[in-house]
């Protein structure tokens, strides 16, 4: 795990107990702090306690540990407790400091709230040399982070990613570097978690997009674009700031790129533009986990910071045709009778959905959860490839409205059983059924993972 001598002797509060939670608890201890820990969940905060006084038993309290069973770990409901009494409150992302009271608590406290990235910061002095990439924007930003890591693995640089994907950073060992004197920190960075970020200097931050999202954690969308650029704000003059956006949303690139120039100094690649250019673009087709229009935005953006991390066009075009895509995104789940299946469960909102239904010409399109908008976005641009739709979840009726309003075929199913059931049914060979909800899964399941997987059983069944 990541420890530092920095965080000796201090107290710290933990609120929520889940990986990263978890995972914080575990780093601080084991780096001579004081923990008082807390969770909303009961049965979260008694499963600690057990695997506490298990270490216990152990031996674990016995000189330095890196478990969870050490004397200097506590329990107290923070919703409660005296704040004054922590030098510095760690916060799970998930949390809403908009509207949870710990956040009006701990100003008048005058004590921080911080979360585990932040704490990465704060080890970086005392870890072996290495540079730290990070990646924010609404979309794309897993793919980008596991292009980047798959491009380093294959090129021998030493790297590990972290952040809103895979382990949570402080839960993993820290980077030896290679004869070049390289380890990169491939950082997926959602706004939660740069809000909770203070002093993240990456040597490369990059900028997917911005589109409309998480409005219920922030007053506007000018507010949600300010957590997203707060990455670059971060940096120091000499480091690099990566964006693909630009010849999209020119208004406020325009205002982002004189601020960066201008006060902080990063030299700025709007990639897309810079990529398309490129000899080797054209062999895209090539790359059969990166097909679409929305993955030149990812591997520009992946392009342009492996070449600033030194890596060669020959190991980066090597890491294109390797990167076996991720799980939940555009993933192909089988072919049956000429029917192509495909989980892409963690599009989420509708600007997320709509690169997948602009890649499949005839698609039987499963939409539907908690939405996060009543309009449809931008899948709005690709319905004529939409032979049918068949709408789920809590927004199932809302879709279906829009849909029919736009003169799609609509069949309200409900539940994700139904609506695979009824589109293998219906398709014809050569169509895609094609599961990119638009929404947040949390109506019916526990998350899109969840989703994913359930659709993933459903048409094994098949």
């Amino acid at each position: 795990m990541i420890t530092a001598k920095a965080f000796a002797g201090k107290h710290y509060a933990v609120l929520g107990l889940a990986r990263s939670g978890l995972a914080t608890v575990e780093a601080l201890l084991a780096s001579g702090a004081k923990v008082t820990a807390w969770d909303s969940n009961p049965e979260v905060v008694e499963n600690l306690r057990l695997s506490r006084a298990k270490s216990r038993d152990d031996g674990a309290d016995e000189g330095p540990s890196t478990t969870l069973g050490t004397n200097g770990l506590l329990f107290a409901n923070l919703d409660e407790a005296d704040l004054t009494l922590f030098d510095s409150i760690v916060v799970t992302p998930g949390l809403p400091l908009n509207r949870h009271p710990i956040a009006a608590r701990a100003r008048e406290a005058g004590v921080e709230i911080i979360g585990d990235v932040e704490l990465f910061a704060r080890a970086r002095a005392e870890l072996p040399p290495h540079k730290v990439v990070g990646i924010t924007g609404t979309n794309g930003k897993s793919t980008t982070t596991a292009l980047i890591h798959h491009i380093l693995h294959t090129a021998g640089v030493p790297s590990l990613m972290g952040g809103n994907i895979g382990l949570p950073i402080l839960a993993q060992e820290p980077l030896t570097p290679n004869e070049n004197g390289v380890g990169v920190y491939v950082l997926e960075l959602s706004s939660y978690q740069i809000d909770l970020t203070r002093t993240l200097d990456c040597d490369i931050a990059v900028l997917l997009n911005i589109t409309p999202d998480h409005l219920d954690r922030y007053e506007n969308f000018e507010a949600y674009a300010a957590s997203k650029h707060r990455l670059f704000e971060m940096q120091r003059p000499d480091k690099v700031a990566i964006t693909t956006e630009a010849t999209r949303a020119p208004a406020w690139f325009s205002g982002l790129e004189t601020h960066l120039r201008t006060k902080v100094g990063a030299a700025v690649v709007d990639a897309v533009p810079y990529f398309a250019p490129l000899t080797f673009v054209d062999r895209q087709p090539e790359w059969p986990s990166l097909a679409g229009l929305h993955n030149l935005q990812n591997v520009a953006a992946a392009y342009f910071t492996c070449d600033a991390l030194f890596v060669d066009d020959a190991n980066i075009l090597a890491g294109f045709h390797t990167f076996p895509g991720l799980p939940h995104r555009m993933e192909r789940i089988r072919e049956r009778d000429g029917v192509l299946f495909v989980n892409d469960s963690k599009a989420t909102n509708a600007e997320a959905a709509a690169p997948a239904l602009a890649a499949f010409p005839k698609v039987r399109w499963i939409v539907g959860g908690q939405a996060k908008g009543e309009t449809l976005g931008q899948t709005a641009d690709h319905l004529d490839h939409v032979v049918a739709a068949y709408t789920i979840g809590e927004a199932g009726p809302m879709f279906a409205r829009l849909l029919r309003k736009a003169g799609a075929t609509v069949f309200e199913c409900e539940t994700l059983e139904n609506a695979v059931k009824r589109a293998a049914e219906d398709s014809q060979a050569g169509e895609t059924v094609l599961l990119s909800p638009a929404s947040a899964s949390f109506d019916q399941f526990k998350d899109f993972e969840a989703r994913g997987d359930k659709f993933r059983l459903l048409v094994g069944a098949l």
